[in-house]
């Protein structure tokens, strides 16, 4: 069956990551020695994860950290870390975004939080494409209340899309996630992080005759 739908991963699929320059912000900056257990590539733990989760807030999440780093630092410090976790987004995205829009539904399913997902907009302009109007929507963990690989959160992505899942391909970097996903029902592949995304999906859209 053809596909209507592409859902893509956001960290390490859409835009490239950087986990150590943010890990090592945070403890030159924030001198907050802890963030090496919280912070992972694909599946974060302890404070990191529950704002991911939506569990806590990132005011709640801020707090958090101030409470166990130097003496003077400010939350803005915090948001500022954090967001060296992001590498930027590789030129050739934008216009492969732009392009595949044209004839597919597209989407995007990450586990992400509430420091990251203002500045979405902004990342994606860097690249010429219109967040807003070219996604038909995001679904962002912290939103959801649910993290990949939970089952529970696959399973909404196919309900609020309301396509069968055949018609449907989601791109993730974790092979646990993409596990996760097609045995909730939701076709998936594993992307390579740093390897050709055009190459991958362009491929599999013209194996299936799409």
């Amino acid at each position: 069956m053809s596909k209507k739908a592409i859902i893509f991963d956001f960290g390490g699929v859409l835009i490239d990551l950087d986990i150590n320059d943010c890990k090592e912000t945070f403890k030159r900056e924030l001198g907050y020695e802890k963030i090496d257990e919280v912070l992972d590539p694909c599946h974060q733990k302890g404070i990191v994860g529950d704002m991911e989760e939506g569990v806590i807030t990132a005011e709640e999440f801020r707090a958090a950290v101030l409470k166990d780093a130097r003496p003077g630092a400010r939350p803005e410090q915090v948001d500022e870390a954090f967001m060296h976790i992001l590498a930027g987004i590789p030129a050739y995205k934008g216009p492969l975004l732009n392009h595949l829009a044209k004839s597919y539904d597209i989407y995007i399913l990450s586990n992400n939080n509430p420091i990251v997902a203002p500045h979405m907009p902004e990342l994606f302009a860097g690249v010429g494409v219109d967040y807003v109007n070219l996604f038909k929507k995001s679904f962002l963990s912290f939103e959801m209340k649910a993290l990949k690989p939970s089952r529970a959160f696959y399973e909404a992505v196919v309900r609020e899309i309301g396509l069968p899942a055949e018609q449907m391909l989601f791109i993730d970097d974790s092979q646990r996630n993409v596990d996760g996903s097609v045995e909730a029902g939701l076709p998936a592949v594993y992307y390579e992080p740093g390897t050709d995304l055009s190459a991958l999906v362009y491929g599999i859209l013209n194996r299936e005759g799409c």
